[in-house]
């Protein structure tokens, strides 16, 4: 498994299982079939409804604690300083865990952005305190990255983010870069997370004669040839499914490389269209639930 270095030198398997939309009944069989398959990161969040059941997993596995890179977000609700750190509670407690490997904001609260800096602060004790041992945020424009770098001490490392060809945000890229955030791309292979409102008559990627074609000259299926665009370019990518065929074909990325050329033409299929919310319209209002204690 290929890794990365995080910017305070954690290093992070660079694919990983990721449980959006799993249901809890289906997450453990999901996740025991990653680990059996050679996945070493999953990828959960306490607005998932299905920390325990990853937890669980990882404890039925076999796989040793120290061999699996465990990350998981706190959602909005939980947000400011005392708050996050008992969501940090709730969802170590649900994972079974006494650390978390990598934490991360779910997304910015930009109509009360100083509740998001307090809940940023609060990671920042986590990290101190070597109760998480990196922590970053997920869906953070450049205005809210520049708006936290400016108030808070360490830089985060890692920005999870909608990646996939028809939607690369190339400017948040550049900004991640230049500030030695690590791009995670969820969705990575596009057109697969849908959200009520949103995607509605969109274009699946896979299906794109660009890609296929491609795949068919690798030898390759066209999600695998989307995940290696993404690796190739140096980001870390957390394809979800829960069938083990699929998990399996997710992972076996390794063995081959794009060209140059394959490369451009991928990243010439953006299209500008984002498939879930609106950073900016995300709200207590309309996006607040609660979450359950452990």
């Amino acid at each position: 498994m290929q890794t990365l270095t995080l910017n305070n030198g954690v290093e992070m398997p660079a694919l990983g299982l990721g449980v959006f939309q799993t249901p809890p009944d289906e997450t453990i069989a999901a996740v025991k079939d990653a680990l059996d398959l050679g996945y070493r990161h999953i990828d959960t969040a306490a607005a998932y409804g299905n920390e325990r059941e990853v937890g669980q997993a990882i404890r039925d596995s076999g796989v040793p604690r120290d061999d699996v890179f465990v990350e998981t977000k706190i959602w909005i609700s939980d947000y400011g300083y005392d708050e996050t750190l008992h969501g940090f509670d709730k969802s170590a407690a649900k994972l079974g865990l006494d650390r978390i490997d990598l934490l991360i904001l779910h997304q910015a609260l930009p109509s009360d952005f100083d509740r998001t800096l307090a809940a940023y602060r609060a990671l920042e004790k986590l990290l101190a305190d070597g109760k998480v041992r990196a922590i970053g945020v997920s869906n953070f424009m450049v205005d809210h990255l520049t708006r936290l770098l400016d108030a808070t001490d360490v830089v985060p490392a890692v920005n999870q983010l909608e990646i996939h060809p028809y939607f690369q945000q190339r400017a948040v890229l550049d900004f991640d870069d230049a500030h030695g955030i690590l791009d995670q791309a969820w969705s990575p292979i596009g057109g697969i997370t849908f959200y009520p409102g949103y995607g509605d008559n969109r274009r699946s990627v896979l299906d794109d004669p660009a890609v296929t074609g491609i795949a068919e000259a690798h030898g390759k299926s066209p999600a695998q040839v989307l995940l290696r665009w993404g690796l190739q370019q140096g980001r870390s990518v957390i394809p979800k499914s829960t069938k083990r065929h699929r998990i399996a074909e997710n992972i076996d990325v390794f063995d081959f490389e794009l060209t140059t050329g394959e490369l451009a033409a991928l990243d010439a299929l953006e299209t500008g269209r984002r498939g879930g919310p609106e950073p900016e319209a995300v709200t207590l209002a309309d996006f607040g639930r609660n979450i359950p204690e452990a």
